[in-house]
């Protein structure tokens, strides 16, 4: 089967020089992004949530979890050895990144080392910055997708002899990645029907075989947490429960950002600054949501074009893109285009190579490295170059906004020097009015709404156990009708109450009131400890309730 250029070995010498070049654009913006906060809840999560495993709490049984259950297990399993400490789980969430940039360098290498090396270059610059060094489950899952599809290629494209060991490799690291992320089956399933396709049918045979063997573990899953608290958490609460009140216009708004955390990065105190001139944020948005789908459809049609004559890595490429664009649809943020535009703009320098062709060989690699990176400069270069910038920056000692939150030898990084000041001293107030075993309970002041969660606080507190399931909280969800918030704080031993979020705002169910039960319970039969600063409300920026 003709399939395009005979691919040279993904690690060489030759590839010793991109190498070079992938590890300096890594290097140098390095310390700034492992000395800066991250996303305070997620990076929260991704550290109680594992332990929450050790300790014998299981996903959707015992906590609110949208995802599968793999990453937990991994940094569960990290954390048993080298106990739960903000860096371990950050050297994860780095392995990832590489994982990721690594893949797709690795998919692109037919076309030649430099239009890997541009494909990887654009994707660390996508990646990179959104969320730091937080080991989300989506990084990983797509990282393990991509290298999935290059083990399925090299099995379709090379020696007959090892095609099956790779498509072994293939198909368990299809089932790993669903095990981070269930979502992640649209694009792995059109890429890999791509490559089945073309497969003989006993290797057709061993591929599904080896990725029912690598999503197998989700039997323990279900045997362990029940069916039913799995399909609630990772297929009813995500999809249908969660739709209302995270869910953003699109198109984006032209005069105004629509999520709440991205006009809270771009506030002009905390804003980098940026020496050339740009469209606004909000245009850079929109334009960013169409140079996707354009991108998508440019890949797309490249691929069935090299497709009809014998040439399916394209294709297989351009499918798993396109299953990635409802992650970027759904919420078009910055976070959630990146991660999507990461692929997507990353294998663009292929596309552009395998159109243009061999007849203009010196036209096509102009184009190929250049194009994205020109374009990324015309359409978002606050979200990325600006962003990239900034982290550089910090490395060398500037603009950094970090401050340490510390209880004991527990670390946690926020961007508010106030509010890491207040949690300094809530710690300890609040271990010295608990016993160990004791039940705690974090949310906002005004418990009718539950846009965001300081959820780093049960890591801070760890002798001390979450009284409620929602250690992430999410509208519509936590202050849902029914949810159970109301029982869960009525049988907690302390409650520690957040308005840094107060303003939250978005187009959304957000600002739907839920059920006022939980501010009764809380006036009923908490009394206030201590109040920490104070926010627009008149509520404390942080407060320390305790059961009276």
């Amino acid at each position: 089967m003709a399939s395009g250029p005979t691919p040279d070995p993904v690690f060489s010498r030759r590839s010793l020089v991109p190498a070079v070049v992938i590890g300096v654009l890594f290097a140098v913006p390095f310390v700034g992004l492992w000395t800066n906060p991250g996303p305070p809840m997620e990076e929260g999560f991704m550290l109680v949530f594992p332990e929450r495993l050790l300790d014998g709490d299981l996903p959707n049984r015992d906590y609110l979890h949208l995802y599968g259950p793999g990453s937990l297990w991994v940094l569960a399993g990290l954390f048993l050895v080298f106990g739960t400490r903000l860096w371990v789980q950050r050297l994860v969430g780095i392995a990832q990144i590489l994982g990721l940039v690594a893949g797709v360098f690795a998919v692109l290498r037919p076309w030649g080392r430099w239009v890997a090396t541009t494909g990887a270059a654009i994707s660390l610059l996508l990646i990179v910055t959104p969320t730091g060094f937080t080991a989300l489950a989506w990084v990983g899952a797509v990282a393990l997708g991509l290298w999935a599809i290059h083990f399925a290629l090299e099995a379709l494209e090379r020696d007959p002899a090892r095609a099956g060991r790779r498509l072994w490799a293939a198909g368990l690291l299809v089932g790993a990645a669903l095990l981070y992320r269930l979502d992640l089956v649209v694009a792995l399933g059109l890429s890999m029907g791509v490559v089945m396709w073309h497969l003989p049918a006993p290797r057709r045979r061993q591929l599904l075989l080896a990725a029912v063997v690598g999503v197998s573990p989700y039997l323990i899953h279900l045997a362990t947490a029940g069916p039913g608290n799995v399909i609630d958490g990772m297929l009813i609460e995500p999809v249908f429960d969660l739709r209302g009140g995270r869910s953003l216009p699109l198109p984006p708004s032209g005069d105004q950002f629509d999520g709440f955390l991205q006009r809270a990065w771009l506030l002009p105190n905390v804003r980098p600054p940026y020496p050339l001139p740009a469209l606004t944020g909000p245009v850079q948005m929109q334009l960013w949501v169409a140079a996707l789908l354009l991108a998508s459809l440019v890949l797309a049609v490249a691929g069935v074009r090299a497709a009809r004559s014998g040439r399916v890595r394209l294709l297989v490429l351009a499918a798993f893109a396109v299953g990635l664009l409802p992650q970027a649809l759904q919420r078009a943020d910055s976070t959630h285009l990146a991660w999507v535009s990461c692929v997507t703009f990353g294998l663009l320098p292929a596309a552009v190579a395998d159109l243009i062709g061999d007849r203009r060989p010196r036209l096509r690699t102009v184009l190929a490295v250049g194009l994205v990176p020109v374009m990324l400069l015309i359409v978002a270069p606050h979200f990325t170059y600006r962003s990239y910038g900034e982290s550089v920056a910090q490395t060398f000692g500037m603009r950094r906004r970090s401050f340490e939150m510390r209880n004991g030898d527990r670390v946690f990084l926020y961007g508010r020097q106030d509010a890491a000041e207040h949690v300094n001293d809530l710690v300890q107030v609040v271990d010295g009015i608990t016993e160990p075993g004791d039940s705690l309970f974090v949310g906002p002041t005004d418990l009718r709404k539950t846009p965001y969660s300081e959820a780093y606080l049960y890591y801070l507190l760890p002798d001390l156990v979450p009284a409620t399931r929602y250690i992430e909280m999410d509208p519509g969800m936590a202050n849902a009708a029914g949810s159970g918030l109301a029982d869960e704080l009525r049988a907690a031993d302390v409650a520690v109450l957040s308005s840094i979020r107060e303003d939250w705002a978005e187009p959304n169910d957000s600002l739907v009131d839920g059920p006022d039960e939980p501010n009764q319970v809380l006036e009923d039969d908490f009394c206030l400890v201590k109040s920490y600063g104070e926010a627009t409300s008149g509520r404390g920026l942080y407060e320390v309730w305790k059961r009276c």
